[in-house]
């Protein structure tokens, strides 16, 4: 079932958001001068002092919105061991990995209780470093690369402990001053990749989707999948006692979701999982995108890159209402051939309509690079940037990165943290990576947190004058003078109250001021 938002009682069966402020009285507030300023001398001071004083900074700003973020990826590796133990599965000791197949207390032999791993200090240990980047130094045989991506299939993904997931990411969001998550998750999706294996790839995408509409049980995995995550959000409220006088801070995190799809699979598969994403992104405002994931370089998605592009330049004609943000770039020189690194980020932008693009990290080996970081500045397609991602993945870090490069050619960029659990970080730390390495100021900062909102896919308009290059320092005519204030007035407090981004932005600018004034 959904709910509406948009109204001053707020729904606790949905992601719940504390920004009903034109259910307050009063009128927009004068603001003193200076904090922005003082802000800006603590920050640099803080540089100075290193990475820990800059992390105290940090920790405190206000971050905005992390929109890219794996749920399974984002859990610290004690957890699923935790609920391996609730759920009385065994582990495999020899291969560090979960045998969902085997319960205790009837482990084959070399396996054992995931209850009982914690009192095996070294299992446990040997467990975590399995599950997550911590420890990993690359060998002959295993790259980050490899090791990164193996995680995932040795602590699997048990839909039933969504909500608490969510829960997990949200309160540690919270802490850090985050607002805003849009969580990329891959709900069930068999039946419909059932049938797309039953209706066979032709390369016609017309003919493809009107016969998987057509199909007994695909309309079927678009509501099976609304419910599953209808009743993580539910599980997630609870939890939190969303609602209530008692509720957890991390209520006033808004969480929405993007439709995972697994793109190192047949083009049969693709498409129908594609196809079953713009239909439940369609149906359900909660889910506010798609995004293709999997490693890029993979035999698969290399060879049929170009077709998923098609795929998706079809279906966005078919329902361009709904956002896309794509995995694009997500590679370096010594991974794939020299003519695998041309084409992927421009392809993602004109072919696959990508408003957003994770990682880009190869944009340089593009075809005429300058001209394609021109076209996005223009078209305000924004990057999200991971930057430890990028580092134990591809081994891309410092000037190697083109993070600066975005920035010198207009196109807006956001900081990101792709799997905070099994990278062992969290949004702060990328913030604090990003002002050591490079020669950012306060206000850089600050532009990049605004991104983060500004470029979220919810619906509505937003309260920043839209120039190029992005600046993000105009407010619109009607909420000029009130910025930061506690409650917008006039035509403004109208403006917020009838769009969901605005609301997060007004939002971010209130708790700026609050920051910048305690300094």
């Amino acid at each position: 079932m959904v709910l509406s938002r948009r109204t001053c009682a707020v729904s606790v069966a949905v992601s719940v958001t504390v920004l009903c402020f034109w259910c307050l009285p009063g009128a927009a507030q004068p603001l003193p001068r200076g904090g922005k300023a003082r802000a800006a001398r603590a920050f640099e001071e803080a540089r100075k002092e290193g990475p820990a004083a800059l992390r105290a900074f940090l920790y405190r700003m206000p971050k905005g919105a992390d929109l890219h973020n794996h749920l399974g990826g984002a859990i610290y590796a004690e957890t699923f061991i935790r609920e391996a133990g609730e759920d009385g599965i065994c582990v495999n000791a020899a291969q560090l990995k979960m045998d969902a197949e085997q319960h205790a207390p009837d482990c084959p032999t070399g396996e054992t209780p995931a209850r009982d791993v914690p009192a095996d200090q070294h299992l446990y240990d040997a467990l975590i470093d399995a599950f997550s980047m911590r420890t990993f130094v690359p060998v002959t045989g295993e790259s980050g690369h490899d090791h990164f991506f193996d995680t995932f299939g040795r602590f699997g993904d048990d839909k039933r402990y969504t909500g608490e997931w969510i829960d997990e990411v949200a309160a540690r969001a919270a802490a850090q001053n985050e607002q805003y998550l849009e969580l990329m998750q891959t709900p069930g999706f068999k039946p419909a990749s059932a049938l797309g294996h039953k209706v066979g790839w032709h390369g016609d995408p017309a003919q493809m989707r009107e016969k998987l509409l057509a199909e007994s049980g695909f309309r079927e995995n678009v509501e099976s999948d609304r419910a599953e995550l209808a009743e993580a959000l539910k599980k997630r409220n609870e939890m939190e006692h969303c609602g209530q006088p008692d509720a957890a801070p991390a209520c006033r995190v808004t969480v929405r979701f993007l439709y995972q799809v697994l793109r190192g699979f047949p083009p049969e598969q693709v498409f129908a999982q594609t196809l079953l994403g713009f239909e439940v992104a369609s149906a359900d405002s909660d889910v506010v995108g798609i995004n293709f994931v999997m490693p890029e370089d993979g035999y698969i998605s290399m060879r049929d890159y170009a077709l998923q592009m098609k795929m998706l330049d079809f279906l966005h004609g078919q329902y361009p209402k709904v956002h896309i943000t794509l995995h694009a770039g997500e590679l370096s020189e010594d991974m794939v051939p020299p003519d695998g690194l041309k084409f992927h980020i421009r392809s993602a932008v004109e072919q696959g309509h990508a408003e957003r693009i994770g990682h880009g990290v190869d944009v340089v080996f593009e075809d005429r690079p300058w001209e394609l970081m021109k076209e996005m500045a223009d078209r305000h397609v924004m990057v999200e940037v991971n930057l430890t991602s990028n580092d134990v993945i591809l081994n891309v870090k410092g000037n190697d990165h083109p993070f600066m490069l975005y920035r010198k050619a207009g196109v807006p960029v956001a900081l990101s943290t792709d799997d905070e659990g099994v990278s062992r970080i969290d949004l702060t730390h990328e913030y604090v990576r990003a002002a050591d390495t490079y020669p950012l100021s306060y206000h850089d900062l600050k532009l990049m947190v605004r991104t983060s909102i500004e470029h979220s896919f919810l619906p509505g308009a937003s309260l920043w004058e839209r120039v190029t290059p992005e600046k993000l320092e105009l407010p619109v005519a009607a909420c000029r003078g009130q910025m930061g204030a506690e409650t917008p007035g006039g035509a403004c407090a109208t403006l917020v109250r009838a769009n969901e981004k605005a609301q997060q932005e007004w939002e971010l600018e209130r708790r700026f001021h609050v920051f910048e004034a305690s300094f």
